[in-house]
Parts: structure tokens; sequence; C-alpha cells
């Protein structure tokens, strides 16, 4: 009778910890959308790819971007060369385009 009180409690303390875990799961796929939004529209991008933890981004239209809205989504920096944006994501940076490839 013992064994089996101890084992609903690992099995509720399972289930808390897999709720707690799929709760602080980012969702990449609504982040590369945001992403690609706040880059001016799916358009306005001409190409992209990743380099460790940047996300480099060549853009028809840099003045499109919304810098400001990708830095609120958690970038810790952007840089402006021509029109080009180097995006500072960090270890996200590689989940986040294989969201945005399935968008294309």
């Amino acid at each position: 009778m013992e064994i089996i009180k101890y084992l609903i409690i690992v099995v509720i303390l399972v289930i808390v910890a897999l709720a707690i875990i799929k709760a602080n799961k980012k969702d990449f796929k609504l982040d590369a959308n945001k992403l690609v939004q706040n880059l001016g529209g799916k358009d306005n991008v001409i190409k992209y790819e990743v380099n460790k933890s940047r996300f480099i981004v060549t853009l028809k239209d840099v003045s499109k971007a919304n810098k400001e809205a990708i830095q609120k989504m958690g970038a810790k920096g952007i840089l402006e060369v021509d029109n080009q944006l180097k995006i500072i994501l960090g270890s996200d940076a590689g989940k986040i385009i294989k969201c945005i490839n399935d968008l294309k």
C-alpha cells in the first residue's frame, strides 16, 4: 500500500515537471513569424543566413524593418550595414531559421 502512494506521488511530480517544461518552451514558429513581419514582410527579405549566434538578413528596403520591435523580441544587438541587418539572437538563431525556412 505504501508503494502505491509513492508511485502516485512520483507520477504527479512527473506530470507537473512536464507541464513546467512545456510552459517554458519557446514557440519558435511564432517568433519566426514575428521576426519576418518586423523585417518588413517576407517580400522585403532577399536573402538570410545564420552565422553562429547571428541572423544575417539582406533586405530590399531596410527602412521597413522595425529594429525596436526586433530588439524587444530578445535580440541582443542589431548592426545595419547598407541593406543588411546582422541580428544577434544567441543560441536560438539556428532554431528560428529552420522555422523561417518552413514559412517560405
